[in-house]
């Protein structure tokens, strides 16, 4: 699988993440049978070329945190866009584990 392929292949998967829930980049990672590659997700999602049609905000770490660096406006944005969503919070940086899903 080719950088662009892989690339491809996440975001085909993030456009699956129902509104209202997250997935951690290790589990995109997994569905796509690479799963040491939770780094390069990130690295695609830092790259996504349409941000209003590929919800990478619905993307946090395998704890919950959101990403201080979130590309499309720093973590206070991603942090707005999946409260916008009904995610709750249980501190400034982590959201309830609830809310990751397995699609």
């Amino acid at each position: 699988m080719r950088k662009n392929d892989f690339a491809h292949q996440v975001y085909k998967l993030v456009k699956k993440i129902p509104k209202g829930k997250v997935a951690t980049y290790g589990q995109i990672a997994q569905q796509l049978g690479k799963p040491k590659a939770a780094r390069a997700v990130g690295n695609a999602l830092h790259q996504n070329p349409n941000p209003q049609k590929i919800p990478c905000y619905r993307v946090v770490d395998h704890l919950g945190k959101i990403a201080g660096n979130y590309a499309f406006g720093g973590g206070l944005m991603q942090k707005k866009q999946l409260r916008a969503e009904g995610i709750e919070f249980k501190d400034k940086n982590h959201l309830k584990l609830k809310y990751i899903t397995i699609f």
